[in-house]
């Protein structure tokens, strides 16, 4: 069974880990934007991700669209290889802000 994390780190950033895949995906849908909070701009930490999928990539791009609704701006930091091909042969690679560290 596919597990995944996410969790608020002390540098004011959101941390995921575990499988980024079609089973974790409605879930954490629903916990991560509960974390979004008042903040204008929000850094989540894609760094822990071992195993991920193109509903990954499309949980990522919803994010995108409800922070936005919100007036929050996301970035996304140590977006896994395997997630960026995926973007790149969807042809939405440039609509994921990446943020180096």
């Amino acid at each position: 069974m596919a597990e995944i994390t996410i969790s608020a780190t002390d540098e004011g950033c959101l941390q995921v880990s575990g499988e980024l895949v079609f089973a974790t995906a409605p879930r954490l849908l629903a916990e991560g934007e509960s974390l979004f909070g008042g903040q204008q701009d929000l850094v989540i930490d894609l760094g822990g991700v071992k195993r991920c999928d193109s509903a990954g990539l499309a949980l990522l791009l919803e994010w995108l669209e409800r922070a936005r609704s919100r007036g929050i701006a996301i970035h996304y930091r140590s977006i896994p290889e395997s997630l960026l091909r995926i973007a790149r042969l969807s042809n939405v690679a440039s609509l994921l802000p990446e943020v180096a560290g």
